[in-house]
């Protein structure tokens, strides 16, 4: 098993955007290698405190290793960040001063051959499990979903203009032997997409991001989860959000969009009858992405977008 690493994307934009004081009280969502946790828990020494989830075990020993100087001011949970509710009860934490959601992969779950999650690895199996102990993986959706199904997921969850073709031909190739290496699905792929648009970027990047969103249920419920957590926000706290493709950058920026309106009802009422107020600020109109110095030492964060608010009562 190779070591656990991960460099943080916008670190210090995350920092400050998250308005870091000494006693706060801070979520980190995923932890991973605990890159921005490691600052949060520095910076808000000696009382500051953290709250963390992870389901990627590796993830979670590695992180705890890193901590450990702060021993006694942080906790994390084995937990999708979704589960927030139960996470914050357990931990006896009522509202928050800061929350840190990054809906990235981490470098070393992309790196390790054994996870499955890159097309870069040809010899990987198709797993993407996100938390190994969950029994859905690519290998099974890869092999048992209809191709109507495959469709449904490569459309909606990476754009992919020819999901359909693709999704017939998984079926196909898949009636010989079972499809179990990444490198296999990413042949199958390859060949379903025309020649001429091979050339915008790696062929199979759009489906490998479908299939890992399918397996690891990313999408289901963030909308509710981004405002669940920030209505656990103090006045005045922060959440700042780091998101990598365009479909969880969209969920993020309705969310924002209902907690910053002050009126939910229809335009047709004389008055307003909701008495929905308005809950945040939105510090980012428009979302900050990595600087190019960034940019070239991790690659990764080029698609990265961070979108910042402030709890307003």
């Amino acid at each position: 098993m190779k070591e656990f690493s991960h460099i943080p994307v916008m670190l210090e934009e995350c920092m400050q955007a998250l308005d870091l004081k000494n006693g706060g009280i801070y979520f980190d969502g995923t932890i991973g290698a605990a890159g921005h946790s490691y600052e949060i828990l520095k910076r808000t020494a000696p009382d500051g405190r953290l709250i963390a989830t992870d389901l990627d075990d590796e993830a979670i020993a590695a992180a705890t290793s890193r901590l450990k100087q702060f021993e006694n001011r942080f906790q994390i949970f084995k937990a999708n960040y979704k589960s927030y509710e139960q996470v914050l009860n357990e931990a006896g934490v009522e509202c928050l001063d800061g929350i840190l959601l990054d809906f990235g992969v981490s470098s070393h779950q992309l790196d390790d051959g054994d996870r499955g999650f890159s097309y870069m690895q040809p010899d990987a199996p198709l797993d993407m499990r996100m938390d190994r102990e969950q029994t859905l993986t690519a290998e099974y959706i890869v092999n048992n979903y209809s191709a109507s199904e495959l469709t449904e997921i490569l459309k909606n969850y990476g754009e992919e203009k020819f999901a359909s073709r693709i999704a017939a031909n998984i079926v196909k190739a898949r009636t010989g032997s079972p499809i179990t290496k990444s490198g296999e699905l990413t042949r199958i792929i390859e060949s379903s997409i025309p020649a001429k648009f091979r050339q915008n970027g790696p062929p199979a990047r759009k489906s490998f991001q479908a299939i890992r969103i399918a397996v690891n249920g990313e999408l289901t419920g963030l909308y509710e989860c981004v405002l669940g957590l920030t209505r656990r926000l103090k006045k005045g706290g922060r959440i700042a959000i780091i998101t990598f493709h365009s479909l969880e950058d969209r969920i993020v920026k309705q969310a924002f969009r209902m907690l910053e309106c002050d009126c939910v009802c229809d335009k047709s009422l004389p008055v307003c009858v909701c008495g929905k107020k308005q809950e945040i600020e939105i510090i980012t109109k428009k979302p900050i992405i990595a600087n190019v110095e960034e940019m070239a030492i991790n690659p990764r964060s080029r698609s990265a977008k961070l979108r910042v608010a402030k709890k307003i009562i």
